[in-house]
């Protein structure tokens, strides 16, 4: 007690010493209430400016809640971010096409050129990825699946692993359609990770509100990263619903579109200052004809062409799935993936010399970028019967490329479908910050294009008399055909929405929805998992609908057989040693009150705050009293049973938004769960595969 009363008047004089200092400092300027630690330079600026900061976010909370400011923010942001990145991206390009010009007449010089550059920064971007920060490597989809799931997974948020996925990024795009790789992957996981630093500066401003915004602007982050990548808002909040969460509350619809909608307006006004656009328009500009779009019977080879998809879909996923498997256990390949930079700058030489303009590369258009090859595919006017006709020319940079070599244009397409599917299949090895659904994107549209140029050629002498073209448009196929692979690959319907969107051809949304449809009903036959599932499986990411559809019956597994060590559990009468026993060895928020250890009848739970304040006074009071008498026991809303399955407590956790579930076995503790103790479970799960 002695010792107790000499800390409360250290405690005291310490206050007194303290109020001494801050009416010294408050007198000194002029009583301002910001103003404190006098030794700091430029005192009085400093406080102005955080008054004047103070007044203006009052004024700015009197209009709306803080958190919506911090949406439209991230809206900008990331759309400046990907305006920045597309700039720097398409400089280094053109340096490179720029250096391969200059060579021409030296073929060998030219085949150096074309090679050692990707080469190079392929090997930069995974060498800087790995040794900085290896989790900025890959897409980033799963694991942020995994975090809006419900798992904390704070080190793939962290400000080093954006820092490095945005430079590495900029790397692996300007090696070009040559290693063939895209950004909307990594592009969501950095939105991800501004959105949850813009959720914590949000969080501090509505400090005395307690206002909780993480799991909802990591939702809106999401969306906001592929509309910010097309400046496509709708589609892009579609496949954050789709993809990203499992559960997806309507209260996230309105923050999701008013920031998709910031950040595709930002990214496209962005376009139109700098001069790439007079004003703003879709991404991608397409010539469809509006008077007749499609004859009604194409509307069975817009079906075909979505089976066509689906198959090819599900060739692509079970090469992926071998190529992820073959490199975990090879030997040969474990060895060379350990030395990441060595392994990119192989496998980027390897397709750059595929390539090659002089070689291979003149039967697959390999001088257009990802963005001229998705131009050039949608173009509407036929190929096959414009490379015939003399009278009627197609303009140069259209078809100039994929007829370079002298063979027809079908052949062509065809050797750039066989050569770009295992190339993207080896692509998908690189250890660098990469996406892949623009990739299988381009290579749906390449499949559609080629089905409609075998139509437009079978139907050719369906051109009028007045030589006009036909009514068949190839380009709509190639539309359809990108909506349907990318779609059945994720297994998703965005995609449709996506393609839409991005060329703003409405005429086309039925037979594209159709081809969408069909493809992810036949990729989703046999319970496939998609090519996002695949890589949550070769993680062994705790994400429950990946381990699904890898394994049906571990999501089925009861709750009695994946708990624990029993938990630590306090008696409705329990003494203030046994609280601090429990308080010790315990870090949870809610601890279990039982009747009695012998009985084990749950009763409730009391919060480690009550704790700690009946600790403190438990010391200054000489009758000690028991738990009961001066906490209170909370009921719990929500008990499961040993025979519950790891789906259930999971869907229960992720929909009500509780931390801890309590198990119970006919009115006894058993155990509770949380998300920590979920996330050890699916862990422990997916080892199992």
């Amino acid at each position: 007690m002695k010792n107790l009363e000499e800390a409360l008047g250290t405690e005291t004089d310490e206050e007194n010493n303290n109020q001494e200092r801050e009416d010294q400092s408050e007198t000194f300027h002029n009583k301002s209430p910001l103003l404190s630690d006098p030794w700091k330079p430029c005192q009085r600026p400093r406080a102005i400016v955080k008054e004047w900061l103070l007044k203006l976010s009052c004024c700015l909370g009197a209009v709306c809640g803080m958190e919506w400011y911090g949406f439209a923010a991230l809206g900008v942001l990331m759309a400046f971010l990907s305006f920045l990145m597309d700039l720097s991206v398409t400089k280094l390009l053109r340096a490179h096409q720029w250096l391969y010009m200059k060579l021409e007449g030296n073929t060998l010089l030219q085949f150096f050129c074309w090679t050692l550059y990707p080469s190079c920064l392929c090997a930069v971007a995974s060498s800087f990825s790995h040794n900085i920060c290896p989790f900025s490597t890959g897409s980033g989809i799963p694991e942020v699946r995994t975090m809006l799931a419900g798992i904390e997974m704070p080190h793939y948020l962290s400000l080093t692993n954006m820092f490095t996925k945005f430079l590495g990024l900029i790397c692996t795009l300007a090696a070009g359609s040559t290693v063939f790789l895209g950004k909307v992957g990594p592009f969501v996981h950095l939105s991800t990770m501004m959105g949850a630093y813009l959720s914590h500066l949000c969080s501090l401003i509505q400090a005395n509100e307690k206002v909780k915004t993480d799991g909802e602007m990591l939702v809106v982050a999401a969306a906001v990263g592929v509309a910010s990548c097309f400046g496509a808002p709708v589609s892009g909040v579609l496949f954050t619903v789709e993809v990203m969460c499992s559960h997806f509350a309507l209260r996230h619809y309105v923050p999701c579109f008013f920031t998709a909608t910031c950040g595709a307006l930002t990214f496209r006004l962005l376009s139109v200052w700098s001069g790439d656009g007079e004003t703003l328009q879709v991404l991608f500009k397409t010539n469809f004809p509006t008077v007749l779009p499609f004859y009604p019977l194409e509307i069975l080879l817009f079906a075909f062409l979505g089976l066509l998809c689906g198959a090819v879909s599900c060739c692509y996923l079970f090469c992926h799935r071998w190529i992820l498997q073959f490199t975990k256990t090879n030997p040969v390949m474990k060895m060379l993936t350990t030395e990441k930079g060595l392994y990119s700058g192989v496998v980027a030489f390897l397709l750059a010399t595929v390539t090659f303009p002089h070689f291979t590369g003149q039967y697959m258009a390999s001088k257009y970028t990802m963005k001229q090859l998705l131009t050039s595919l949608l173009d509407s006017r036929q190929w096959t019967s414009q490379s015939h006709n003399a009278s009627v020319q197609l303009e140069p940079e259209t078809l100039l490329e994929w007829s370079s070599s002298g063979s027809p244009v079908c052949l062509s397409l065809a050797f750039f479908l066989l050569m770009k599917m295992w190339m993207l299949v080896l692509a998908c090895t690189l250890p660098v910050p990469s996406g892949y659904f623009m990739p299988v994107f381009v290579y749906g549209a390449a499949l559609g294009r080629l089905l409609g140029e075998g139509v437009a050629y079978a139907f050719s002498t369906g051109v009028t008399s007045d030589q006009q073209r036909a009514a068949v448009n190839p380009g709509g196929y190639a539309l359809a055909g990108a909506a349907a692979l990318s779609g059945a690959v994720t297994h998703t319907l965005s995609p449709a929405l996506l393609a839409i969107e991005l060329t703003g051809q409405f005429s086309h949304s039925v037979p594209v929805l159709l081809a969408t449809l069909l493809a992810n009903a036949l990729a989703r036959s046999g319970h496939r998992p998609s090519f996002y599932d695949a890589l949550s499986i070769s993680k062994r990411l705790p994400h429950l609908p990946s381990l699904k559809k890898a394994c049906p019956r571990l999501p089925s597994t009861p709750v009695g057989q994946v708990l624990g060590v029993k938990s630590v559990q306090l008696q409705k009468a329990a003494a203030p040693a046994e609280v601090q026993h429990a308080v010790n060895t315990s870090s949870e928020t809610q601890i279990p009150v039982v009747d009695s250890h012998e009985s084990g009848i749950l009763l409730g739970f009391v919060l480690r705050s009550e704790l700690l304040m009946f600790l403190r006074h438990s010391k200054a009071e000489t009758p000690e009293k028991h738990l009961d008498e001066v906490c209170c026991i909370h009921p719990p809303s929500i008990l499961l049973s040993p025979h519950n399955t790891v789906q259930e407590a999971h869907s229960i956790l992720n929909l009500v938004g509780a931390q801890t579930l309590f198990v119970s076995d006919k009115g006894r503790l058993v155990g509770f769960i949380t998300w920590t103790q979920m996330k050890k479970i699916l862990e422990e799960l997916a080892k199992e595969i």
